[in-house]
């Protein structure tokens, strides 16, 4: 879910005669969005680290790590960063929390 949605539920009747649940939503942009900047971040990983658990791809919510076909000496397939979203990080740092080896980290990108 969004989290600039408002939801509007209502019970409307349906062909039948019976009652359907309904849901209505209504995106919602905030009057200062133009003046807004998105964070930027760059992904860092240290591949040796990488026991191919996968937590940083599944919980990217950016997209912007994939599985490598390349794997390290321990033979794991480390993350990597999808070609043409290199710029598409926005250091939530999920990655780096969810990472049990301490493998991968983002940092804020200038300008």
């Amino acid at each position: 879910m969004l989290p600039l949605e408002c939801m509007l539920w209502s019970w409307p009747i349906g062909p039948a005669g019976e009652r359907v649940l309904s849901m209505r939503v209504f995106a919602r942009t905030p009057l200062d969005l133009e003046k807004m900047a998105r964070p930027r971040g760059q992904v860092y990983l240290i591949p040796e680290r990488c026991k191919g658990c996968n937590l940083c791809v599944e919980l990217c919510p950016r997209n912007v790590l994939e599985p490598s076909p390349q794997t390290n000496s321990k033979g794991y397939h480390y993350p990597q960063i999808r070609e043409g979203h290199e710029g598409d990080c926005v250091h939530c740092e999920f990655c780096t929390m969810v990472c049990p080896e301490f493998a991968i980290f983002t940092l804020e990108a200038d300008g």
